[in-house]
């Protein structure tokens, strides 16, 4: 019997986890915000880890800036992430600012700025 989920959609559940841990408890970097890790993506050889984040009330040069600083600090945190997690050989990490979350509030101000409907005593327009 097949199982539903592989081995690097396993270890990218995990490694999200571990991730956002490391990112909140043991990195004390002042340059940083309040960082979430949306997805983590890991190739079928667990070779590469593409992970993809947000960061709260930043501006476009901030989210520039920590997708930098995020980067520059990818040994410590995959030596941290490499304690944490059994496994033999631990992905090369590759962060990435995740736009998804602005698109969605974006749709949501041009949702809420159409004009309403008037609906009639029936309930209909």
């Amino acid at each position: 019997m097949a199982r539903e989920f592989g081995r690097s959609a396993r270890v990218s559940s995990q490694m999200q986890k571990e991730l956002s841990s490391i990112l909140q408890r043991d990195i004390d970097d002042s340059r940083l915000g309040l960082i979430t890790i949306n997805e983590v993506v890991v190739s079928k050889d667990l070779a590469l880890a593409k992970v993809y984040f947000t960061v709260l009330n930043v501006d476009e040069q901030g989210k520039q800036n920590n997708v930098k600083w995020l980067n520059e600090l990818v040994p410590v945190i995959r030596h941290e992430l490499a304690k944490r997690m059994r496994l033999r050989h631990i992905s090369e990490l590759r962060f990435y600012y995740d736009d998804s979350f602005d698109a969605g509030m974006r749709v949501a101000e041009l949702l809420n700025d159409l004009p309403k409907p008037d609906l009639d005593k029936s309930g209909k327009t």
